[in-house]
């Protein structure tokens, strides 16, 4: 047997060497209270997800719930879920797909234009307008589902009251049932209901601000020396914008885009707390469709497959949306 050759020697002493076993004990508080508050839960809702896991299996001291293999995950692509109107899977997971995809496009084009305005050396007062524009993000979600809700009011709410005002009518002369209207604004694109458009407003207002201070910072460290050597080219203000901004914005923008994507996809608040889901669960998103598996039918084993076919959902793009776009990728590879 031919002995080991000296890079083998080198990984095996990095991994097993003095340095790496105090680094190991290092990380052994963090691996065990991860393992309490995050494996264990993530396995234990995987295995639910194969059982006909139902309440009396919560108490203690409860029989083991019957193993039902895919049971659950092929009641949900099956439509076969009891007491959920409207119900069906497809349409629910285009509409989430389409909410998330729409609201992060939205979100990052806002953000990078509102970071290039304040990033003008020449505009007054911009350190202003930065401490403002994060105001959205610190205050609680249920606030802001709540002031939307009101504001997208068919009687009293604000939005009806301006548009009103717009077009010169007296004050209720706009009764648009912003939340509740069953109709289709798009007659060719029947996925969006009207309260899409009340969400996708609310949530554009709160998730630009983030967007923005990530963009600014990426801004900030563009070297100038490359906008002279541009100019000196002879390229104008577009070609600075695509050939140097762009360059080092990607790097910045792009993970965070992925990220964002990710917390919009799960957004709970706004589709539970200012549309209810409506009208008759148009607005609905994977989330909040397992929140009331188990909160009004406690189907606990639907649910956590739910859930899990959420992660696989989320994984998958997200492994996809980095290939494509090469997201972890550096401005210099």
């Amino acid at each position: 047997m031919s002995a080991p050759s000296k890079a083998t020697y080198v990984r095996q002493h990095r991994l097993f060497g003095a340095d790496a076993r105090v680094a190991f004990l290092y990380l052994i508080p963090a691996f065990a209270v991860m393992s309490i508050i995050t494996f264990y839960p993530l396995l234990y809702q995987v295995w639910m997800s194969f059982t006909d896991f139902q309440t009396q299996n919560l108490r203690s001291g409860a029989p083991t719930p019957p193993w039902i293999w895919f049971g659950n995950y092929i009641k949900i692509l099956t439509n076969d879920i009891a007491g959920i109107p409207n119900y069906d899977f497809l349409r629910l997971l285009a509409f989430n797909l389409f909410w998330a995809f729409s609201n992060v496009i939205i979100h990052v084009c806002l953000g990078v234009a509102i970071a290039l305005l304040l990033n003008q050396r020449r505009l007054i007062g911009r350190q202003i307008y930065r401490a403002i524009f994060v105001l959205p993000v610190v205050i609680p979600p249920i606030i802001v589902a709540t002031v939307w809700r009101n504001m997208f009011d068919t009687s009293n709410g604000a939005i009806n009251f301006l548009l009103a005002i717009i077009l010169r009518m007296p004050p209720g002369g706009v009764q648009i049932a912003w939340l509740t209207d069953p109709g289709n604004p798009i007659p060719f694109f029947p996925l969006l209901p009207l309260s899409y458009f009340a969400l996708l407003t609310a949530n554009v207002w709160l998730g630009w601000p983030l967007n923005a201070v990530v963009a600014t910072g990426a801004l900030q460290s563009i070297p100038q020396d490359l906008y002279e050597a541009v100019e000196i080219d002879g390229g104008g203000p577009w070609t600075k914008f695509r050939v140097v901004t762009l360059t080092y914005l990607r790097p910045a923008m792009l993970p965070f885009a992925i990220y964002g994507f990710v917390i919009t996809f799960n957004l709970f608040y706004l589709s539970y707390f200012m549309s209810a889901g409506g009208p008759f669960g148009r607005t609905e998103l994977l989330v909040t469709q397992a929140y009331r598996l188990v909160n009004d039918q406690h189907l606990y084993g639907v649910a956590a497959a739910f859930s899990v076919i959420m992660f696989l959902i989320l994984l998958v793009l997200t492994l996809i949306t980095n290939r494509l776009t090469k997201a972890t990728a550096s401005y210099v590879d």
